[in-house]
């Protein structure tokens, strides 16, 4: 077997637009366990659509963009169903600028020599592959633009919002990538630890070349600039796909707000899909009941899934497209914020 054999069948993204879920997400009204708990999140999901004070705020973490899930947070984008992005700089950078570049992710199987793969320069996320030397070009391709910047701290939405430009000025190969649409749309994203994903190994070989002045990215400017957001928005509802990073920066963002010295609500409404759980004293970073405590998070309308989020995640966004009622929603645009 050699290299080519490894990279043959591509992974293909749903398209919720083309899956009408709202039978089956009905059905699992009245059944039980998760199927209950997903339907419940979509209700959720839908009191946040159809609550007009509410600010959506998606999070993402974990590896659903390569699995297949990433024309559903592009789609989600477009149809007005999310207002902002928190999420992992992989998810953003290593698969969906990766794939606006013109490459692609790979079905594979977690049952293969990894040495035999790290020999033809293969990298595996479970049962998906991705060729390591087109990451690598993804790497010079991030230090191509912050060559091309201004050399100061920069935000990563700030950052980001510049990739945007980039894309959308005829350098992408794909043109139907989550920062292309979030740019055209004025969403915001935010990676709060940009540095853990191929954007880092750019920026590093950027200040390797520039060492006296270069292009930096300031975590603390993302966490002000994410907190002025929650300010603004008042009522926010919070869809959270994984936990980690991204979904504690978003809800602390209450009580960063606070200490600012602004009276601000929790975030109303809440959904976490997820695999963790709180054996560990945790849940990749607590309980939504738990996040109560610390006045992040109201309990009211509040959903744990405990479910891989490929699996219910087309589900959940399919029934909120297919009702439609994302039509009636103003649109934010908080990206004109920063402006």
């Amino acid at each position: 077997m050699e290299k080519k054999d490894l990279l043959k069948e591509t992974i293909k993204h749903i398209d919720i637009k083309q899956i009408n879920s709202t039978e089956l997400v009905n059905a699992m009204r009245d059944m039980s366990f998760t199927s209950r708990d997903t339907a419940t999140a979509a209700d959720i999901y839908d009191r946040m659509i159809n609550d007009r004070d509410c600010s959506i705020i998606m999070t993402l973490a974990g590896s659903t963009s390569a699995a297949g899930c990433m024309q559903v947070y592009v789609d989600m984008v477009k149809n007005n169903m999310v207002d902002c992005i928190v999420s992992t700089g992989a998810s953003i950078i290593d698969m969906d600028f990766f794939e606006a570049l013109g490459f692609k992710h790979y079905k594979g199987t977690p049952f293969i020599d990894d040495k035999f793969l790290r020999s033809n320069y293969v990298d595996r996320i479970y049962d998906t592959y991705i060729d390591e030397e087109e990451l690598q070009n993804c790497d010079s391709t991030i230090k191509k633009i912050a060559d091309s910047l201004e050399k100061r701290p920069y935000s990563s939405r700030e950052f980001i919002w510049e990739i945007g430009k980039w894309l959308a000025a005829g350098n992408a190969v794909k043109k139907d990538s989550l920062i292309q649409a979030c740019y055209e749309h004025n969403v915001p994203i935010f990676c709060p630890a940009f540095s853990d994903c191929s954007a880092g190994f750019g920026l590093v070989m950027h200040q390797v070349e520039n060492p006296d002045k270069h292009l930096s990215i300031d975590s603390v400017k993302d966490f002000l600039e994410l907190t002025n957001i929650k300010i603004k928005a008042g009522t926010t509802g919070l869809f959270m796909v994984g936990g980690g990073v991204p979904k504690n920066f978003t809800q602390d963002t209450v009580v960063c707000a606070e200490v600012l010295g602004h009276e601000v609500e929790m975030h109303k409404y809440a959904i976490q899909i997820t695999v963790a759980d709180s054996r560990d004293g945790a849940c990749s970073s607590s309980t939504l009941k738990e996040a109560c405590s610390w006045g992040k998070v109201d309990t009211t309308f509040e959903q744990m899934v405990y479910a891989e989020a490929t699996t219910v995640v087309p589900l959940i966004a399919s029934y909120i497209y297919h009702k439609r009622d994302w039509k009636n929603r103003a649109q934010r645009e908080f990206a004109k914020m920063f402006i």
